[in-house]
């Protein structure tokens, strides 16, 4: 009993011990009522300070009263409710996102099966696969965290929609080759009014139209078509080349004739008007004098006549103008035309004892030289 008592009576002092050693080290001071003062103005000072923020350049500030979005502030120093009444979110606006459709958002090239997923119609009823790069950036920091719940997943849904709404009014022609860059340009102004309508708060900057062909399935076919139809093609320019090389010679020389013809008749008809009116020059002078006319165009044609002949026959048995008899071979004589000899001709009315004959011209007698 007496050992028992002894150590129970020394356990209280250790105990003692270490709480005293404990309270030696542990020891606040003691503050007056002006270091309470300064310590709650610290605190409140530190509190306050949580009210002042700085939207950087390249962000939005997103300011929340108790967890609900209430405004969105642009770059600069800002100013809210101290936490917890408000806080801030400040999400980058300025960086450019990027969202593939296609091969690129994991599907394997060549594969039947893993492209029926990205297969459209055309606008002529055709089937293509095609792949397109998204840029996007957030335009509202708001409207991008607060009304839609996966920004990324609605942007690729709205984005797959609007391409295949613009392909489906394309025909498959067009979409290959040269409306390309217009069918990205709609597919980027579709998308956008998508995301206008749904208050997304996303700007789209750029749509790719990366690849559209047909499917793996058919391509030899659509390429052997392709080919017949740039055989058809080729022919059809050449024979536009053809065409345009062929009639505006056939035109020329068309219009040349018809210049020439146009000429011939100006020329026939004025000829034949100057002849007319001689004519009726000769015929007024007839009428005004008979016998001097009727000479005169007897005397004419005589000249002519001798004119052309090589050799003149004289007939000394003859007598008057009847004697003189030119000769003329059958290639000087007009085709049809037949040689009529002076004396089988009637004699002009002067002629055939009038007295203005014996004026006439006479025959030279017979054995006198030419």
């Amino acid at each position: 009993m007496s050992e028992m008592t002894e150590s129970d009576a020394a356990a209280p002092s250790i105990g003692a011990m270490v709480g005293d050693s404990l309270g030696a080290v542990l020891r606040v001071p003691r503050l007056g009522r002006r270091g309470i003062a300064l310590i709650v103005a610290l605190a409140f000072v530190g509190w306050a300070a949580t009210s002042v923020y700085k939207v950087q350049p390249d962000e939005q500030g997103v300011v929340l009263r108790f967890g609900k979005w209430i405004d969105t502030t642009q770059p600069g120093l800002h100013f809210h409710w101290p936490y917890p009444v408000e806080t801030v979110l400040l999400p980058k606006v300025t960086e450019i996102n990027q969202i593939q459709l296609g091969n690129a958002a994991g599907a394997t090239p060549g594969d039947p099966t893993g492209g029926r997923d990205r297969q459209m119609l055309t606008g002529d009823e055709n089937i293509v696969e095609a792949d397109c790069a998204v840029f996007w950036k957030i335009r509202d920091a708001g409207e991008y965290l607060f009304r839609v719940d996966a920004p990324e997943v609605a942007v690729k849904i709205a984005a797959e929609g609007a391409l295949r709404e613009v392909i489906g009014r394309t025909p498959i022609q067009a979409a290959m080759s040269d409306k390309r860059q217009q069918i990205a340009d709609e597919t980027r102004a579709l998308l956008q009014q998508l995301l206008d309508s749904e208050k997304a708060g996303i700007e789209i900057t750029q749509v790719q139209l990366q690849r559209v062909e047909p499917p793996a399935a058919v391509i030899d076919a659509f390429n052997d078509v392709q080919r017949a139809r740039a055989d058809q093609e080729r022919a059809r320019n050449e024979a536009e080349a053809y065409a345009n090389d062929v009639l505006p010679r056939a035109r020329g020389e068309a219009e040349h004739a018809r210049q020439d013809a146009e000429a011939y008749r100006t020329s026939v008809v004025n000829l034949a008007e100057g002849e007319a009116d001689a004519f009726a020059d000769v015929y007024k002078s007839y009428k005004a004098a008979p016998e001097v006319t009727a000479w005169r165009l007897y005397l004419e044609s005589v000249d002519d006549l001798l004119r052309k002949s090589t050799k003149v026959i004289v007939d000394t048995s003859g007598k008057g103008l009847a004697s003189v008899t030119p000769y003329m071979t059958v290639t000087e004589s007009r085709p049809g035309a037949r040689y009529q000899p002076p004396g089988s001709l009637p004699a002009p009315p002067f002629m055939g004892g009038s007295p203005s004959a014996q004026s006439g011209p006479q025959p030279r007698p017979a054995g006198e030289p030419r």
